[in-house]
């Protein structure tokens, strides 16, 4: 294999898919990246065994071929080369040659023969949606799934197609973040599928703004092709929660707040609180909103913002990490809270199809 690339194509490809590289395994490949050369292109793929990327970038190829190199050295040493124009030539014994000005590298890899096979994928349903909507959706919900390995099935997002609706949800239990979309697609396509917090991530990165997103998904597999980008993922089995059921069929208070005023006040009350577990408590009088963290040994913070009013007292106590992730990660301008009362859910929404419901917690 023998190619002259660009620097900064060869890097933007890279850091695609080296993310999911293990820090710990015990097979070598694993921690390597594979080159497959053909005439018109370059194809980089990673894998973990769970999560597998592919992209490709564009290259001058002179000779095909495929090898596999250690993703984060070759990434390292390609990022610190002081030209644009990078030459790779990889020989029988697949040791790779760079070349880049009067720079010179010389990097033993690994054979291609050894590199996982990609699932041989035969999608039994099939999605067109568009990017940005997706990524907008993940960015609203994903921070609620749960990291308990004891409860494997909230480690992960809930797609949901049913009712010409797409559904993602998270969940760990305390708190739940909903995102709907109306879409078109086939009675018979209808499911429900959990995806790896960890391949979720993976999108994060990499899904654009805009553009088509091609999902296919099959027992035990769900695989997300957009632009360049091909990821497979296995899927997280068993039955998700009915997340439906959570969500308060009504509210006696319904309160509109300034999304970034209050995003901007519950972080600094919980400055004060160093255990994440302590609660701050939300007093919400006429017109008037009090938002107070108690620390034992340290001290309380206390901040107000006026708000348009005119309901009955409540006070309620809420995680201030939870209050915040969605406020983070909303673009809106305003939110409105439900409530009812201090032990009732709260029910957080924005002017999307989004809502999220959040567990109060008692005071001690």
């Amino acid at each position: 294999m023998k190619l002259v690339v660009n620097k900064d194509v060869i890097l933007d490809g890279l850091s695609k898919v080296q993310s999911i590289v293990g820090a710990r395994t015990t097979l070598p490949i694993l921690y390597n990246v594979y080159w497959k050369a053909d005439k018109e292109r370059l194809t980089l793929t990673a894998t973990d065994l769970e999560i597998s990327v592919r992209t490709t970038v564009e290259a001058k190829i002179s000779r095909t071929g495929g090898t596999t190199l250690p993703a984060k050295k070759i990434y390292s040493i390609l990022g610190a080369l002081p030209v644009s124009e990078i030459e790779i030539d990889v020989d029988e014994k697949d040791v790779a040659s760079i070349r880049a000005g009067a720079s010179y590298f010389k990097i033993i890899g690994i054979s291609e023969e050894e590199f996982p096979s990609l699932p041989k994928f035969q999608g039994q349903r099939s999605f067109v949606l568009d990017q940005g909507h997706v990524k907008r959706m993940l960015m609203a919900t994903h921070f609620a799934a749960s990291a308990d390995e004891a409860r494997a099935i909230l480690n992960g997002v809930l797609f949901s197609f049913r009712g010409e609706q797409l559904s993602i949800v998270a969940t760990d239990g305390r708190r739940m973040a909903h995102y709907t979309l109306d879409t078109e697609f086939p009675k018979e396509s209808e499911g429900d599928w959990v995806v790896p917090s960890k391949t979720v991530g993976e999108l994060l990165k990499t899904l654009k703004d805009e553009g088509p997103l091609k999902i296919q998904v099959n027992e035990n597999q769900i695989v997300f092709e957009f632009g360049p980008m091909v990821i497979y993922s296995k899927l997280i089995e068993g039955t998700y929660p009915n997340f439906r059921q959570v969500i308060p069929a009504s509210c006696e208070e319904r309160i509109s707040i300034e999304r970034q005023a209050l995003l901007s006040a519950v972080h600094r009350v919980s400055l004060l609180v160093s255990d994440k577990a302590s609660p701050i408590t939300l007093t919400f009088s006429k017109n008037h909103l009090e938002i107070k963290g108690i620390a034992q040994d340290v001290g309380e913070a206390e901040e107000t913002l006026p708000i348009k009013y005119t309901g009955k007292e409540i006070a309620i106590s809420f995680n201030p990490d939870y209050l915040m992730d969605p406020l983070k990660n909303l673009a809106s301008e305003e939110i409105a809270l439900e409530l009812t009362d201090e032990l009732s859910p709260g029910v957080l929404k924005a002017d999307t199809p989004f809502l999220y419901v959040l567990m109060p917690m008692r005071v001690r």
